[in-house]
């Protein structure tokens, strides 16, 4: 049996049985069993999960009866092989459809007559699939673009059909992998040129000044980022952490910070000189918060658990720069973590009441003529524009400096949302 198909089906079956995130659980799978090709498993495990719904619609065509009753096990073995079959061209059908019924053997034992069946007729007829099609626009972008209905609805209500559309068909791709330069090491010029001479396509990013958008294979074993010159982060994350605009000496506060990137990035701008605190609610993610900012030679963040929407006296007035990322609905990020798109409807109100509850606190801490930066890595107004539009009428001493909205299909990036606000002096 292939441990590479294996460890993608512990994968999926992690995530669809007990909810797991899949960039965790591929980290931790793909580390317990050696797997040989990580990239084929990466590929394969996220080529499922951002096209759940539409397998299922080609695979319902080859089920007439009982495809709601198939179990985790036996619906994640078939998924995998119509994935390899329609979507990977380095795959040959056969060698699916066999790969994939010696994993059926293994975890889906009494099944695999069934599970090749299915994948062979799938094989056969790949070229003569019924494709989706609706007379409701959500239902269709929520088929052909696998994600909830309520999600595709909201979508076209922020940008009409066509770019809801662009917006899945970009979400759904991969995205370019963003370097954040660490400047406590470095420079991007400098970091650039390393990596060129190395072999990897490396380009400055158009949205941050210390970012780069590189590829090739094997970029995450080079000395440069054993050294800490550089991480992954998008470059609307860097962003966000550059619009605060801290610098050197400076007193700081992150007030959602886990788990570490804009702090990180933060302490950088100001070369490792002043003073910051980073809160979050869960220990766990200190701890690895404290290891990354080790890892990348800082040394002036102070982590603490805390919840943001509980007051921290001994700040209040004394922070020249906020930073208020909150948590937010996610759906700027469906390509990076596409089980997001999954998730079913809730209350937004109360979402959004937490926002706001953590923008009114922790603007108590900026000092006059201070800054608070506010952001998401959502493109829903109601998380966007509407908290900050609610405390700004709230707050008369703030005013809107600088806003910035983000989206896949404008700028390439996540979907991200910055809105900078001076506290007047």
């Amino acid at each position: 049996m292939d441990i590479n198909r294996k460890t993608a089906l512990q994968v999926l079956t992690d995530v669809e049985k007990n909810g797991s995130y899949s960039n965790i659980s591929l980290n931790r799978h793909i580390k317990d069993n050696a797997a040989t090709d990580p990239a084929f498993v990466r590929e394969l495990v996220y080529g499922v999960i951002k096209n759940k719904y539409l397998l299922d619609h080609y695979l319902k065509q080859f089920i007439r009866k009982g495809f709601n009753k198939l179990r985790i096990s036996e619906l994640s073995i078939l998924r995998m092989g119509a994935y390899q079959i329609l979507f990977m061209d380095s795959v040959p059908g056969y060698a699916a459809c066999s790969e994939t019924v010696d994993l059926a053997k293994k975890f889906d034992r009494g099944k695999e007559g069934f599970i090749n069946g299915v994948l062979r007729s799938l094989d056969r007829s790949k070229d003569h699939l019924k494709q989706p099609e609706s007379d409701d626009p959500a239902e269709y972008i929520s088929i052909r673009y696998s994600v909830e209905k309520w999600i595709a609805e909201l979508l076209i209500s922020i940008y009409g059909y066509e770019k809801a559309e662009k917006y899945m068909e970009a979400v759904n791709g991969s995205p370019e992998l963003c370097l954040r330069t660490n400047l406590l090491k470095t420079d991007r010029e400098s970091l650039m040129a390393e990596l060129i001479d190395q072999g990897f396509e490396v380009r400055p990013s158009d949205i941050s000044e210390r970012a780069l958008i590189a590829s090739g294979t094997g970029i995450l074993e080079t000395e440069a980022f054993r050294e800490g010159k550089f991480a992954v982060q998008d470059q609307a994350s860097v962003l966000a952490a550059d619009t605060l605009d801290a610098k050197s000496g400076m007193t700081v506060a992150d007030c959602c910070a886990a788990p570490g990137g804009k702090t990180a990035a933060i302490a950088e701008s100001m070369g490792d000189q002043g003073e910051i605190f980073a809160f979050d609610i869960y220990e766990h993610k200190l701890r690895l918060m404290d290891e990354l900012f080790r890892r990348n030679g800082i040394s002036i963040v102070k982590t603490a658990l805390g919840d943001a929407r509980e007051p921290v006296p001994e700040l209040m007035d004394k922070c020249d720069r906020v930073l208020c990322d909150v948590p937010c609905s996610g759906l700027g990020v469906l390509g990076r973590k596409p089980e997001i798109k999954y998730r079913k409807e809730y209350d937004i109100s109360e979402l959004t009441g937490i926002q706001k509850q953590i923008i009114d606190n922790v603007s108590k801490y900026v000092k006059a003529g201070g800054v608070l930066v506010y952001s998401t890595c959502t493109v829903d107004p109601a998380e966007n524009t509407e908290v900050v539009e609610y405390f700004l009428k709230n707050h008369p001493g703030f005013q809107k400096e600088k806003e910035i909205c983000l989206d896949p299909v404008e700028t390439g990036t996540d979907g991200f949302y910055i809105c900078k606000l001076i506290r007047e002096a």
